[in-house]
């Protein structure tokens, strides 16, 4: 069966409608994976993340960073902040449902050739290794303490992989380098505070998937988080987010062989508050 990578939904709910119809008159039936950031920012949060938890089986998502802030907010973990667009959730009668439903969702997602994560990959970690890392945040957020969890979460530190790493300190890496990741250098220690484009990296650093040698070479990296990157295709690389809430587009990819669907969306959010 096909599959089409969605990018950043972000709460836009008519886009992802509007895609959605689309995809389904191109390839009837064909799988979703949608690359994180379901909600936040946009309109609609409530309704898109009912509409992505309304499919079903169809659809497979990885968590991005503005879920876990969700996931944050319901648990009185993180205060809302002003762009944030999260009220409708928090307020609906099937909240909790919703909020256990994303709790569940995946890191990361390795098949078919293909490895999809939110926001990038350490250049220390292969396939293997980044799917096996990502279950392991996945198992506590499934568990009883996923609350405590979420309060340790948060913090640039450490800001570079190593194997001995325990405890909070080595989920928050892990949850760091899938949600968060841009610029990196070339030992893998990551840079948190620039959000341009490709092209304006720190001195010193550059984007995560231009790291000489990375573990990941061999293997398609699929990811949204970065706006400003927007859509790009590479041979072993597909970066999907194009802005949506930006006044960009939204964009998905079938896999098997790149074709390429866009939906124009409305301008929600003024640059200048990307996350």
């Amino acid at each position: 069966m096909s599959v089409f990578v969605i990018g950043d939904l972000q709460g836009c709910h008519q886009s992802c409608v509007d895609l959605l119809a689309q995809i389904e008159a191109i390839d009837p039936g064909a799988q979703l994976w949608f690359a994180g950031d379901l909600i936040n920012r946009g309109p609609d949060s409530l309704a898109t993340l009912r509409l992505v938890k309304s499919l079903g089986q169809r659809a497979r998502c990885v968590l991005g960073n503005h879920d876990l802030h969700l996931l944050a907010v319901s648990q009185g973990i993180r205060k809302s902040s002003r762009s944030d667009t999260l009220d409708d959730i928090l307020q609906a009668p099937d909240r909790n449902d919703l909020i256990d439903w994303l709790r569940q969702q995946p890191l990361a997602i390795y098949e078919q050739g293909h490895l999809l994560v939110h926001a990038g990959v350490l250049p220390q970690w292969s396939a293997v290794q980044t799917r096996a890392l990502a279950s392991e945040v996945e198992t506590v957020l499934r568990g009883e303490d996923w609350a405590d969890f979420l309060r340790q979460m948060y913090g640039n530190e450490p800001d570079q992989w190593q194997d001995h790493l325990q405890g909070a300190a080595r989920l928050r890496c892990i949850v760091n380098g899938l949600t968060r990741l841009r610029f990196c250098d070339q030992q893998g220690v990551m840079e948190f505070a620039s959000k341009e484009g490709a092209g304006g990296a720190p001195q010193g650093f550059v984007p995560w998937f231009d790291v000489r040698g990375r573990k990941t070479q061999d293997t398609t990296v699929v990811f949204g988080h970065w706006s400003t990157l927007g859509l790009l295709l590479r041979d072993n690389l597909i970066a999907l987010d194009s802005g949506c809430v930006w006044g960009g587009k939204l964009s998905a990819v079938r896999l098997d062989d790149r074709k390429l669907v866009e939906v124009s969306c409305p301008e929600y959010q003024k640059p200048g508050t990307i996350g």
